[in-house]
């Protein structure tokens, strides 16, 4: 865990980065085998709030990169998630948490192809003409699947796997945390 911050240390993090996080298994628990459709489903990961408190302090843009592979299916709607993404942000406003944009890609990757779904970038360079200044060299991504750090990767960004449990370190991952919240508190040290 040491070494984590050393790593974090020398990237000299400051509002000039950008973090970008997936939600499910990140913000919020993930469903196995299935898709948070509602609402009612939506259940924050344990300090994610904290977490995302100390992260606001430090990075200069947050964004939310978020496959939602369910709309694709037709087992929910795209403003099912929309109205997951207002109820969620209007808590993260209420802890004084602004995220700057939430990008989606509703796609079924059975059936559709498309660029937005990740490890494919369209995700980041929609945020990229949204917000010109954006260095990808200047980002991290925060994830919970090889796809997310691949993601990462392919822009050239730093990569935090999220896994309670122990991983095997690939090339795609630069650092592993058992939560947001272990990463924001490496970060704030």
């Amino acid at each position: 865990m040491k070494k984590q911050r050393e790593i974090l240390k020398t990237l000299n993090i400051d509002k000039n980065w950008s973090l970008f996080l997936d939600r499910d298994g990140v913000i919020n628990k993930k469903i196995e085998n299935d898709y948070v459709r509602n609402w009612e489903q939506f259940q924050f990961l344990h300090d994610v709030i904290e977490g995302l408190k100390v992260l606001r302090s430090i990075f200069g843009k947050i964004f939310i990169v978020t496959n939602q592979r369910g709309i694709g299916r037709k087992l929910m709607t795209e403003e099912d998630l929309n109205d997951i993404h207002r109820k969620m942000l209007s808590v993260f406003e209420k802890n004084s948490i602004y995220i700057d944009g939430i990008y989606f890609c509703p796609h079924d990757y059975n059936i559709e192809k498309c660029s937005c779904r990740k490890p494919d970038i369209g995700m980041a360079l929609k945020a990229k003409e949204d917000f010109p200044e954006i260095d990808f060299k200047r980002s991290v991504m925060v994830g919970d699947s090889i796809s997310d750090m691949e993601f990462g990767k392919r822009l050239g960004m730093f990569t935090v796997f999220i896994s309670e449990k122990e991983v095997e370190k690939e090339k795609n991952i630069d650092i592993v945390c058992k939560s947001l919240k272990e990463f924001s508190d490496y970060l704030k040290e």
